[in-house]
Order: structure tokens, then sequence, then C-alpha cells
């Protein structure tokens, strides 16, 4: 049986989600990435997306708070 090669996108979409006390790991992870993550479309919910975007320098989409919804927004 041959295999079917499907061709992806350049831009990938990542999604983020930390919960609170694993913020600070996921910003730390995302620093060391930022070159590599900077050429894709990065999602985040609320909180971790805001401060993700003030660390790294470039636009996220911020998502609704875990909480709230957005951690079902993302699964969507």
């Amino acid at each position: 049986m041959a295999q079917k090669k499907i061709p992806m996108e350049h831009d990938k979409k990542i999604a983020l989600v930390a919960h609170d006390n694993k913020k600070r790991d996921l910003v730390e992870w995302a620093k060391f990435n930022r070159d590599l993550l900077a050429h894709h479309h990065v999602f985040a919910t609320g909180t971790t997306g805001e401060i993700l975007e003030k660390e790294l320098g470039f636009k996220i989409t911020k998502l609704k708070s875990g909480p709230l919804g957005g951690d079902q927004q993302i699964g969507a």
C-alpha cells in the first residue's frame, strides 16, 4: 500500500496552555523557543497569552481564560 503525502502549511497553529503553577515554566520554554514560535500562529488562553505576548514580544491570539471556556475554545 502506497503512502500518501499530505502537504502542510508552512505556518502552523500552536496552542499553549498552562495551569497557574506552571505558567512560569511555559514562559521559560517559550522564551527558549521564541525564534521558532515567532514563525507560527500561536494561541493561548487568556492570562497565559497576556504573559507570553509581553515576554516574547510578538502577537499571541488570546482566547478566554481557562475557567471561562478558553480550554474548550482551544480544543474546538
